[in-house]
């Protein structure tokens, strides 16, 4: 998920983890422990994304692929980083350090910040179709939950309007209340939300707001805050499954012979009823593979696929393969070509332990999940540039998604 997202969750748990404990007896250990586990909380949200300072360690475009949600997004090395953290905490925080000593309210408070924090993280980084490998290293698989947009504002207006009322300047509130209407307005009028999607959200964020206003010291609006954002996450669970099983059924039509390896689903923001997909297949009678993007709508009689939101469509042409199930862009290659190519070049086969869905076409190789975003597919391996040059040093041993096709 993006830094803003991860923030606001963590500032709203670290909020619940507050009014869930019993008050310090004075006022001022009140507030530096509400300012501490907001802190911890946020801070422990967004921690393991520092390895966006690893991503030098390979060159480009290998170095974000594999360091990014790399080491620091796996359960093991969670540890030493939440260590790290609470020792940060103690050390430049004066106030913070005097309260931890005397409350035990505030030891618990923040180690379950803390942890909570770092488990949101690697949690939310998991809903989208980008992938974590949280159990490495004895489990180097990625797992992708295919469920959420990488930018999702259910869960900014779900934490941020109650965040937002606790705010004790009125014009600040309004303000910032103000900000996150017009984000929202922005989005849709740039075609990544709809207007029934807007409605809702504006709906929701206006109904927190009014629940937090008439309880400013109670803990019932971050709760809830929590139980929309549990239950969206359940809905586009549903949905992004319901969605998987029209396109397998749909590809599995048009072509009997072919097996069906993986279906990547990209959910829209805010929108449970469209969803972008892409697709590998292989067929191994003839030797070889495809992928093919594509989308679909789960409700076609009242929301066609091109009906949803504009600004994430795949550019035309495109043509129906089921009700619903339409298709954009189709790459294929050989079985043997693909293996061959991996064992010969060691640079290929370092990308590949990224690539869940490798298209390899001519001179380059681009996981094809990626082949729409706004500033081109950061993806993409130049192979010829690899050509003569020494391999790369220090790849991690993530297992290759693809390794099914790459198994001879």
């Amino acid at each position: 998920m993006d830094n803003i997202t991860h923030t606001v969750v963590g500032l709203g748990v670290g909020e619940l983890v507050q009014r869930s404990l019993p008050a310090e007896p004075d006022e001022a250990g009140q507030r530096t422990r509400h300012r501490l586990l907001l802190t911890a909380c946020a801070a422990a949200s967004n921690f393991p994304d520092l390895d966006l300072f690893l991503t030098r360690l390979l060159p480009d475009p290998l170095g974000y692929l594999l360091q990014h949600r790399g080491h620091t997004h796996t359960l093991l090395y969670e540890v030493p980083q939440a260590l790290l953290l609470v020792a940060l905490l103690w050390l430049l925080w004066p106030n913070a350090r005097a309260l931890l000593r005397r409350s035990q309210h505030a030891r618990a408070g923040l180690g379950a910040a803390v942890v909570l924090g770092f488990l949101l993280h690697i949690g939310m980084d998991f809903l989208n179709s980008y992938g974590v490998h949280p159990f490495y290293p004895f489990d180097g698989r990625w797992f992708y939950g295919d469920m959420i947009f990488i930018i999702e504002p259910v869960f900014w207006v779900a934490f941020g309007a109650p965040l937002i009322m606790a705010i004790g300047r009125p014009w600040l509130r309004w303000l910032m209340l103000a900000g996150l209407a017009g984000a929202l307005c922005y989005f849709a009028a740039r075609g990544y939300l709809g207007t029934v999607s807007l409605a809702a959200l504006l709906a929701l964020g206006a109904g927190l707001a009014c629940l937090k206003a008439a309880r400013r010291r109670s803990r019932r609006a971050m709760a809830l805050a929590l139980l929309v954002s549990v239950g969206f996450v359940a809905a586009q669970g549903v949905a992004g499954t319901a969605g998987r099983q029209r396109v397998q059924a749909a590809l599995q039509a048009a072509d009997p012979q072919s097996r069906i390896h993986d279906v990547a689903m990209t959910a829209f923001p805010a929108q449970p009823l469209c969803w972008a997909f892409v697709s590998i297949e292989s067929n191994v009678a003839a030797g070889s593979y495809r992928l093919r993007r594509g989308l679909v709508s789960l409700a076609p009689g009242w929301l066609t696929p091109q009906q949803c939101p504009s600004g994430l469509l795949d550019p035309p042409p495109h043509r129906a393969a089921a009700p619903g199930v339409e298709l954009y862009s189709e790459v294929s290659g050989k079985l043997a070509e693909l293996r061959s190519q991996a064992d010969g070049n060691c640079w290929l086969s370092a990308w590949l332990r990224f690539a869940r869905m490798p298209a390899i076409t001519g001179a380059t190789a681009s996981d094809m999940r990626f082949a729409t975003t706004p500033r081109g597919n950061f993806t993409t391996l130049d192979l010829a540039a690899t050509a003569g040059r020494a391999c790369p040093a220090g790849v991690p041993a993530w297992t290759p998604p693809r390794a099914d096709l790459l198994a001879r």
